[in-house]
């Protein structure tokens, strides 16, 4: 079951953001995320958050009560974080994440803390990049043009350990540990990437020089 949250922040275009959710079960917009959800003809499932960055209270009230969820400002826990709670709450196994690229480098920092955790997201697409979790044993298979970049982080807390095909430097035999990355990479065009132990944030930036 496939659900998308669609935050604040940068976000990709609107034409771009309705075949992201053309799949999804679920559709939440956290806070200002409606913005760019209703910008993209798109009628959120639920919208929850603090509605602090929402430009106009009004464009709540076309929808069910029920299904605006308002928290305090003074909360523990991000829009972003409340918005995957719920799509987890609501038996998704697979959730994306839509917007949240540019302004505030700690909220970008917060968004990609979450796919540390052992439950998080799978995939996020924050404006012009697509960012994917690659879990132990799962295969990402992509095809770019070639030269475009492709970078690689570890995940977690275990050990790590990939192979690639179709990439400039391939990553079969190097040695991850905390703090290690692989930036910027280069797809040949088709590629693909395993992980063999660990899971892997890997970075598509598309179009690279």
């Amino acid at each position: 079951m496939l659900g998308i949250a669609i935050i604040g922040g940068e976000c990709p275009p609107p034409s771009a953001l309705k075949e992201i959710a053309k799949g999804a079960d679920l559709l939440v917009a956290a806070d200002s995320g409606l913005i760019a959800c209703e910008g993209a003809g798109l009628l959120a499932d639920w919208i929850i958050g603090d509605m602090d960055s929402l430009d106009d209270q009004a464009r709540l009230e076309k929808y069910p009560p029920g299904k605006v969820l308002f928290f305090p400002r003074d909360k523990d826990f991000s829009d972003t974080e409340l918005a995957v709670s719920l799509l987890f709450e609501k038996g998704c196994d697979e959730i994306w994440l839509a917007g949240g690229g540019g302004g505030r480098v700690d909220h970008f920092f917060a968004i990609a803390s979450l796919f540390e955790r052992e439950k998080c997201p799978d995939r996020w697409f924050p404006g012009k990049e697509e960012i994917f979790c690659l879990k132990k044993g799962k295969t990402l298979k992509a095809d770019l043009s070639p030269g475009s970049i492709v970078s690689v982080f570890p995940l977690g807390k275990e050990g790590w350990e990939a192979e690639s095909s179709g990439l400039k430097w391939p990553l079969k035999g190097l040695s991850w540990e905390r703090g290690h990355f692989g930036l910027s990479n280069e797809a040949a065009g088709p590629f693909e990437i395993r992980s063999i132990q660990g899971r892997f944030m890997v970075i598509l930036s598309g179009d690279g020089k």
